[in-house]
Parts: structure tokens; C-alpha cells; sequence
């Protein structure tokens, strides 16, 4: 009885203070701006079913995905133990063996998790002080929080074994317990009441602190993981999509994220969901070569100001030391947000589906249109997208020169021109599609050639197709990843404009930002478009039979996978696939290719910013590139060519490697 009545109390204490926690955590979670994250159920459902439970994106990571797994699953079949033994706390010698053979089902797998999860936290601890992988050398602090929930969950684990074996040899147990008898056997004898029940209490007051020490504790995730996943984006809107700011409201003040109330509240949710795994900072492009942005940091810094703020605001705190701050510049430096290339790859490794980029745009917004707080050669391109409607200097008049070069070249070789202008044509009803040629396939001396290549792919296939000329803008990409939405949305709206009023449904591009910003972004301003990239035009031409490469390709290739084709729009095997119909090609890939290849370092107009600190990334990336031994890298991506071509110059290797687009290569082949 007496030990009843304790076992109550210090059941319902730690049940009160747990959802007392769990209270304030939502209650800082609450101060984020709201954010409907409630449509598509079936497919948030299906999501928590393959990531949160069956961890799928833990195993792009083999072993560590595997440990956690174990560790995981392990939890979630011994939790039957733990309501068992709350159960024995009020009823003596209680289990759930009234349900016949199937207890022995449930306790032979309880022994197998018990013995599997005591064997991975011993080799995790290890792993933390032996052999340590880079991503998991952390401050002490870190470390400590790590050690001690491991050495926790071993604990449990001993005192579950102690707890039956101690049942077993006093003639209470029921089921089968292999391990546990193996454990009675080394014991012996009749057992003890006494180690039965210090074994029970060890095994409630850990699981029980254990439960109360995670909303304070980076492992809070246990908990937040299964419902970050449900609310996360993934599959419901399309990929990598930034918010539009709507600058009609004039109660407005503030354009992106200064603090943590101007971040939504899935935002700060991520803050609390990081694991600290540090598998977004492994990939991360800025800081393999030495800068100091760090993703992890990033989210952990949003759920330290948050903890650290939150308090003070619900309780209506005038005046705090901590008030005087703000999450930009005192918790994150805004040399860390300029670092970004938006490349997405944290996000893509993310097994518990936090988004950093947009994150960290929010902020970069705030910096640009509120602070005017930005790297100094970003004024030179913010002058020329105002004044040339493109980020580099070139009037809006020489978007029409490749076209004009192109249609002497076709007329010089008395071949009929498939190509109309949309002001001559008036309407793309009678055209197959309309060719949208990007800032840097209108005015790079280089991507021009790419650009005419691409058309006389199109003409050779008999496609009709359209073009601009100087009535298309820049895309706007480039301004709104700097943080400056005012900007990008006027060259938005303009070219909506010019969509509709031309009646443009169908698009192709050669260039991945603009097919990002034109198939997924631009229905948020009022219009929808069927974008295809380039490659997976010529991929489509090729298999219905309408070109057909024939000239035998003399070099072993190697393809570098644009960020913005592949993570963000999922296109990985149309320029593969386009390549290796080219007679004799062969591909050799890099060790960091498709959904885990390495930025060029051109994304997020970093393209437009100068590398001060550590390696340059388009260097990291042209050294695998040459690693390869293959004489051509393929791209598909202006950016991408324009920093292959500046790595392979500084390497000094242009007489030996060659970077073509997969236009460029299959035209050549014609």
C-alpha cells in the first residue's frame, strides 16, 4: 500500500511537470507568425509513416541510420515494458500474460530490443569519445547532453534486465525471456525481493527523469520529430518555395526575420526538432570549405533565443538584458547568412525535416530591405537588375543579339527557322513551346553558345518554338534569394504580364533557377506554367525519335548535378540519360553526385559575392571533377559552367578538361 501511495505521487508529480514543460514549449512555439500547415493530410501521413518511422532518410547514412533505428524501434517495442511496470507500481506482480501466446511473442521481442539497444548505446558512447566522425565533435556542453541520455537509456535497459531476471528467480515471470533467464542463470539462486524492487524503482525514476529531462535537452526531438515530420512540406507544396510578402499590407512593419517572432511558428518548431546530428553541416557546402556558416547552428540558435526570449515575453518582462538582443546579429552573425548557397542540401540530409534555407533567406530579407545590411558588391548587382532588368551590366537590347546570330547562322546553312519572335507571332496558340533563355543564355558570351545550341536542337526536331527577346526580365530568383522579395516581385509581376498577355503556357529553359523560380514559384503571383528544363526536352526529342545523336564522343565524361535541378526539382537521369545516347559516351561519376552532390558555390547569388574566407567552393567541386580522370565535365546550369570554367582555369587545366552543357555535347552528336 505504502508503496502505492509513493509510486502516485511521483507519477503524477512527473506527469504534472512534464506537461507543465510541454505547456511552455508550446507557449514559446505559439509566438512564431501563423502558418496553415494542415492540408493534404493523407500525404502528411505517409510522410510520418516513411521518415519518422521508418527513418528512411536516417539511412542515407548507413550506419548511423541503422543505430538509430535500432535505438528507436527499440524504444517503441520496450514501451509496453514501461505501461507494465506503471501497471506493477499499483498491482502486484502484474502483466499482460492474460493474452496467451502472444505475451511470449511480446517478450522475446522485448529481450531481443533490450540486448540490441544495450549494444548500440555502448557502441554510440564510444563513438562519442573514440573514432569520433566530425559531425559529432561538439562542444562540451553538447557532448555532456549526449553522454548523459545515452548513459540514461542504458541504465533503463539494465534495470528492465535486472527487473526480470530478479521476477524470473523469484517464480513470478511469465512469457519468454531467453535473455533474461540467461541473466537469472548468472545471478542464481532463489532471488531477492529486495533487488526486485531496486531494479522496479531504478527502472520508473529513470524513465520517469528521463521523460522530464528532454524538453530541456537537444533530445527533445524524441518527441517533436514525429510531429515536425507530419507539418513539414514535403510532397504537399512544391519544393523549396519561398513565401511571398504581401506589401499591399500596410500593417506591415517589419520584412523578414529580425527576431524570432517574425519567423513562423514550424520555424521555431525546427529550432526544438534538431537532433544536433550534424549531417547538414556535413554536407554543407560553405563550411567543408572553411566559412562559418554552420545549418546546425543556424536552427540551434532560433531554439536557444527562443528559450531564452520566450519566457520574458509571456510574461510581459519590460525591461531584460536579454530584450536589448536580437536573433540576427547577437545569436547569428550575418556573415554566417551571407555564406549560404541555398544549395539545399541540409535540407535534403535532414532525417527529421527541418528547413534551413528558407530560414535563412527570411533573415537575409531582413538584412537587404530593412537594414540594407548586405556584402558591398551586392549594390552593383541590385543597380543593374533596377536599371538592366538582369544582374549584370548589359542593356535589355542585347537580349535580342543570340537571336539575331542565330538566325543568320541557320540562314547562312539555308535552313528553315522554327524560331518566332512573340511580338511577330502575337499568341503562343500556334507555337510548341516558348523558349525562356535566362539572363546569363542572353548575355553570357559563353552560355550564348549553349543557348543556339539548344535552338538548333529544337529547329533540327521540327519544334516550333518561341522567344522573348527583350521583353523577358530576369526571373527575379536571384533577387529574392538575397533577401530582396520588393525587387524580385516587380520583375515577377511584369513577366506574368507578358505570360498572359501572349497566352504562355508551356515553357522550356536551359537555366534550373529559372525553371525553379517559373514552375514553382511564380503561381504564387497569379499564373500557372508547365516548365521543362532543357535536358528533359532533349531526353523527350531523343526518345520519340526526332533527333538521334550519331558522332561517336571520343572522351570519358563526368556530369555535375546543377542544386537547382536536382534537389529542388528532383531531375537527375534526363541529362544522363540524353548523354549516354551519344555513341561511345561513358560517364564516370563523382562521389558526390545526384541528391548528394556538391554545390558549384553559385546559388543564392552567391555567384554575384566574392569567397574571402577558407577554400572556394567551385574549387572543392572542380578538384572532385578532375579527381574523375574524365576530359569533359557536362553541365546543365549557366552558373554552374561559369564556376567549373573559373576552377578549371585556376587548376590550369583548359588544354586537357573541357566543361560543355548537355546541349552543347548533344548537338555536337547531330
Amino acid at each position: 500500500m505504502i508503496k502505492s501511495i509513493l509510486f502516485a505521487l511521483i507519477l503524477i508529480g512527473a506527469v504534472l511537470f512534464f506537461l507543465y514543460s510541454l505547456r511552455n514549449f508550446i507557449s514559446y512555439i505559439k509566438l512564431g507568425k501563423p502558418e496553415n500547415r494542415l492540408n493534404n493530410i493523407k500525404q502528411r501521413i505517409i510522410n510520418t509513416l516513411n521518415i519518422a518511422f521508418l527513418q528512411t532518410k536516417l539511412f542515407r547514412s548507413k550506419l548511423a541510420g541503422f543505430l538509430h533505428f535500432c535505438i528507436y524501434w527499440g524504444f517503441l517495442t520496450l514501451s509496453l515494458v514501461i505501461l507494465e511496470s506503471i501497471f506493477e507500481g499499483f498491482i502486484p506482480n502484474f502483466s499482460f500474460h492474460f493474452i496467451g501466446r502472444l505475451y511470449s511473442v511480446l517478450t522475446l521481442t522485448q529481450d531481443f530490443f533490450g540486448t540490441l539497444v544495450f549494444a548500440v548505446v555502448i557502441f554510440s558512447l564510444a563513438r562519442r569519445f573514440i573514432a569520433t566522425p566530425k559531425r559529432l565533435q561538439v562542444d562540451a556542453a553538447a557532448r555532456n547532453d549526449a553522454v548523459l541520455i545515452l548513459i540514461m537509456i542504458l541504465f533503463i535497459m539494465v534495470t528492465m534486465f535486472g527487473t526480470n531476471a530478479e521476477r524470473i528467480l523469484l517464480g513470478n515471470s511469465h512469457g519468454f525471456r531467453p535473455v533474461s533467464s540467461f541473466i537469472a542463470g548468472i545471478i542464481g539462486g532463489s532471488g531477492s525481493h529486495l533487488m526486485f524492487e531496486i531494479n522496479w524503482w531504478g527502472h520508473m525514476l529513470i524513465v520517469l527523469g528521463f521523460l522530464n529531462y528532454l524538453p530541456y535537452s537537444k533530445h527533445f526531438h524524441v518527441l517533436s520529430s514525429v510531429p515536425n515530420t507530419f507539418l513539414s512540406n514535403f510532397k504537399i507544396d512544391r519544393k523549396n518555395t519561398l513565401k511571398p510578402i504581401n506589401f499591399e499590407d500596410e500593417t506591415l512593419e517589419q520584412y523578414g526575420a529580425k527576431d524570432i517572432e517574425d519567423l513562423s511558428w514550424k520555424q521555431l518548431l525546427d529550432g526544438y526538432t534538431c537532433t544536433e546530428c550534424g549531417r547538414c553541416t556535413e554536407v554543407c557546402p560553405a563550411n567543408s570549405t572553411g566559412k562559418l556558416l554552420n545549418p546546425k547552428k543556424i536552427v540551434k540558435q532560433v531554439r536557444k533565443r527562443t528559450t531564452a526570449k520566450g519566457p520574458l515575453v509571456l510574461a510581459k518582462t519590460d525591461k531584460h538584458p536579454e530584450l536589448d538582443k536580437t536573433l540576427v546579429h547577437d545569436y547569428i552573425t550575418q556573415e554566417e547568412l551571407w555564406a549560404c548557397t541555398t544549395c539545399a542540401a541540409c535540407v535534403e540530409e535532414c532525417p527529421v525535416m527541418i528547413d534551413h534555407v528558407t530560414t535563412i533567406v527570411e533573415m537575409r530579407r531582413n538584412l537587404t530591405m530593412m537594414e540594407s545590411a548586405f556584402p558591398p558588391e551586392l549594390n552593383t548587382v541590385f543597380k543593374n537588375l533596377e536599371n538592366n532588368e538582369s544582374p549584370w551590366a548589359f542593356p535589355p537590347e542585347q537580349r535580342n543579339d543570340w537571336i539575331d546570330e542565330f538566325t543568320e547562322e541557320m540562314t547562312k546553312d539555308g535552313k528553315d527557322l522554327n524560331m518566332k519572335k512573340m511580338s511577330n507571332a502575337g499568341t503562343a496558340e500556334n507555337l510548341d513551346v516558348l523558349f525562356w533563355v535566362g539572363c546569363a543564355g542572353a548575355f553570357d558570351s559563353r552560355y550564348k553558345n549553349v543557348t543556339k545550341s539548344f535552338a538548333k536542337i529544337m529547329n533540327t526536331a521540327g519544334v516550333t518554338f518561341g522567344v522573348l527577346g527583350s521583353e523577358e526580365k530576369c526571373n527575379g530568383d536571384t533577387a529574392r534569394r538575397l533577401g530582396n522579395e520588393f525587387l524580385a516581385q516587380q520583375f515577377i509581376q511584369q513577366n506574368v504580364e507578358t505570360f498572359k498577355r501572349y497566352n504562355i503556357k508551356k515553357v522550356v529553359t536551359a537555366c534550373p533557377h529559372c525553371l525553379h523560380a517559373l514552375k514553382n514559384e511564380y503561381s504564387q503571383f497569379g499564373v500557372e506554367l508547365e516548365v521543362t528544363h532543357h535536358t528533359e526536352f532533349i531526353s523527350k526529342l531523343i526518345s520519340e525519335g526526332k533527333i538521334k545523336p550519331e558522332k561517336k564522343a571520343e572522351t570519358k565524361y563526368t556530369y555535375h548535378d546543377s542544386c537547382y535541378l536536382g534537389r529542388y526539382n528532383n531531375i537527375y537521369d534526363s541529362p544522363r540519360s540524353s548523354l549516354l545516347t551519344v555513341p561511345g559516351l561513358e560517364i564516370v561519376e563523382m562521389n558526390r553526385s545526384k541528391d548528394k552532390g556538391f554545390c558549384c558555390g553559385a546559388g543564392g547569388g552567391r555567384m554575384f559575392m566574392e569567397e574571402n574566407e577558407g577554400k572556394r567552393v567551385n574549387i572543392e567541386r572542380t578538384e572532385e571533377a578532375l579527381s574523375t580522370g574524365a576530359a569533359t565535365i557536362a553541365s546543365a546550369c549557366p552558373f554552374c559552367m561559369t564556376m567549373l570554367t573559373d576552377g578549371i582555369k585556376e587548376k590550369e587545366k583548359t588544354e586537357e578538361v573541357k566543361i560543355k552543357d548537355v546541349a552543347e555535347i548533344i548537338a555536337e552528336s547531330l
